[in-house]
């Protein structure tokens, strides 16, 4: 009677552990941090340009002074184990990253504009061949920036030297109330534009938006600003509310013949 009595307590608390409603979320395990080191430029990898299909990119003599902003993807299981454009192998558990053209190895530091958290990877790859993203990062480094879940982000994207110090910045650590300001306040400030041309004569701007309308692509404006004493007039569509509405225009873009275009974040 009374091993009878334990089994039916233990079936009770393992039906109740079952039935339970609250689900426990897990943290990202860290990744050890990168720490940036002067390096070589790799054997492989590092042509003074290359074509992907049909397009060709540009390698860039230095990595000095980057710095971009832009959409950030990530790649994973089925490039695991394989060759790196470096030669080094490809492990998507290592914070590492592809560009299409940094020099091969370059240390940068990518921050998500969304949620303010900021790491160090190592680019030791080419990629990603997807016209609007800037960086594909590995597993682990997608990871720490909550790309997994979500597949694309906004981040910024800066080249660090060999003494800059890499520390990882994480919002977790901030109070609750303060994360909540932070993020509101960041992702009031990120927009996304689509960029067909920048001119220092409005007319051609003019003739290029007139293109744009007559081809029944909505959104798109002239815009001005001031670069050393000079008007620029670029055309762009937008802000565009999210990754996915950016790559659907882009992809009308693509089929009307208007290839020439990049994405801005502001």
């Amino acid at each position: 009677m009374y091993s009878k009595k334990i089994s039916i307590v233990i079936m009770f608390a393992v039906v109740l552990s079952a039935c339970g409603g609250t689900t426990v979320v897990s943290k990202p395990q860290r990744t050890a941090e990168v720490v940036p080191v002067a390096e070589p430029r790799s054997k492989y990898g590092n042509p003074a340009s290359y074509v992907v299909l049909g397009k060709r990119y540009y390698v860039l003599q230095s990595a000095a002074g980057y710095k971009d902003k832009g959409i950030a993807s990530w790649y994973g299981p089925n490039f695991h184990g394989k060759r790196a454009s470096s030669g080094e192998t490809y492990n998507m558990n290592a914070m590492t990253a592809a560009h299409k053209t940094l020099p091969l190895p370059t240390y940068v530091r990518v921050s998500n504009l969304e949620n303010g958290r900021s790491i160090i990877v190592k680019v030791n790859d080419r990629g990603p061949f997807h016209d609007n993203r800037i960086i594909d990062l590995s597993k682990a480094a997608a990871t720490q920036l909550d790309v997994v879940r979500t597949g694309t982000a906004l981040v910024q994207v800066e080249v660090v030297s060999s003494s800059a110090p890499s520390n990882t910045v994480d919002l977790s650590n901030v109070s609750k109330s303060k994360a909540t300001i932070d993020l509101v306040s960041q992702q009031s400030q990120n927009f996304i534009y689509i960029q067909l041309g920048a001119f220092s004569a409005k007319q051609n701007a003019e003739q290029l938006l007139g293109r744009l309308l007559l081809s029944n692509v909505g959104g798109a404006a002239i815009t001005e600003s001031e670069n050393n004493g000079n008007l620029i007039y670029r055309v762009r569509i937008g802000p565009l509310s999210s990754v996915a509405i950016t790559d659907q225009v882009a992809a009308k873009l693509d089929t009307l013949g208007f290839s020439e275009y990049q994405i801005v974040i502001e």
